[in-house]
């Protein structure tokens, strides 16, 4: 936390600062809108996941724009898909086709918002694509999560463009994609498996690790093996078990929502924790992954979003109920960085 603090957050805010001035000058008003709305309300997805850096805090000045223009990229274009005029999926994958661009030194820039009456963003969307891909040359060791990374991001645009398509067509397509890959997750739910293609945790961790010159296939094997479904899975099902009732009233699909009831919420996310902290035993530091699964609980649950909702706080209740003194920490923590954040 003290890297955090001395290191990582005031480098953050500097990036996010430079982001929010580039959305200022966008011509197309819509645009500008959806961008702004992203910087503020989910900024915290950028200070989270800026915690990767503190793991290799001489890398910080190649980790730091990378994770925060690639998470940038994430929360614009949700906004794009989820708030703003389309419900094209052509349009939802060529927006997204700017997260492939992002993470492949080698792509050429695309024309993002061919199939959308917007079009106008000042360069907004090409600069965010071009830092990734800068940093990313940066990295010793990308060559050997690429494979991983591909695989991870191209999961994350099927899952956007399935979940934001029109709300009579979402659930057919969710089903039919599940239907690929169910046979190898047999241990979770559709629903759980779509939550865990919604995480960019799993990237950011390949960023750290394709950052040490030292790194080998078989760590990347085991970082795909610890992270994906549990770590990522336990990260969107918190994301959307705070965010019930905005999804509710903005028509807007959770996967929460999918559980028979409270306490069947409480048992999986519970059982998603218990893996994903026995799994972390496999990596090189395992006390740095299990701080990370102690800060999303205590990040989203001392989210303020969840004091409004009757049965959400009862949720949160129950899963911090016995919380070891490093989650009650963060807790605190996470309260103080929103407030001087």
């Amino acid at each position: 936390m003290l890297r955090m603090y001395r290191y990582v957050l005031p480098e953050v805010q500097e990036q996010l600062r430079y982001w929010r001035n580039k959305a200022e000058a966008m011509p197309d008003q819509e645009l500008k809108k959806q961008a702004l709305d992203s910087l503020t309300s989910k900024q915290f997805h950028c200070q989270g996941g800026a915690v990767y850096a503190t793991a290799n805090l001489p890398m910080r000045h190649v980790l730091i724009p990378l994770i925060i223009a690639f998470q940038t990229i994430s929360d614009y274009l949700d906004n794009l898909c989820d708030r703003s005029t389309s419900l094209d999926p052509q349009d939802f994958r060529r927006l997204h086709q700017s997260m492939l661009d992002a993470i492949n030194p080698a792509q050429p820039l695309h024309d993002y918002y061919a199939y959308r009456t917007e079009q106008e963003d000042g360069g907004y969307l090409n600069e965010l694509v071009k830092t990734c891909q800068a940093s990313i040359r940066m990295l010793p060791s990308y060559a050997l999560v690429t494979d991983s990374v591909l695989k991870w991001v191209g999961l994350y645009c099927d899952l956007q463009v399935y979940k934001h398509i029109r709300q009579d067509l979402r659930e057919q397509a969710l089903a039919e994609w599940w239907g690929q890959y169910e046979s190898s997750h047999k241990d979770i739910s559709w629903n759980e498996f779509a939550a865990a293609t919604g995480s960019t945790l799993g990237v950011f961790m390949m960023f750290v690790a394709a950052s040490e010159s030292s790194l080998t296939l078989r760590f990347v094997d085991i970082i795909q093996e610890v992270y994906f479904p549990y770590i990522c899975g336990l990260h969107i099902l918190l994301d959307y078990l705070i965010d019930q009732q905005e999804d509710q009233l903005g028509g807007d699909l959770n996967f929460c929502s999918y559980y028979a009831d409270m306490e069947q919420t409480v048992e999986r996310i519970a059982s998603f924790v218990i893996e994903a902290r026995m799994r972390t035993k496999r990596l090189v530091n395992p006390a740095f992954h299990q701080m990370i699964i102690e800060g999303l609980l205590a990040l989203y649950l001392s989210d303020p979003k969840v004091s409004k909702q009757r049965q959400v706080k009862a949720i949160s209740r129950k899963l911090m109920k016995g919380s070891p003194w490093t989650r009650l920490f963060f807790f605190a923590n996470s309260i103080l960085v929103r407030k001087r954040y």
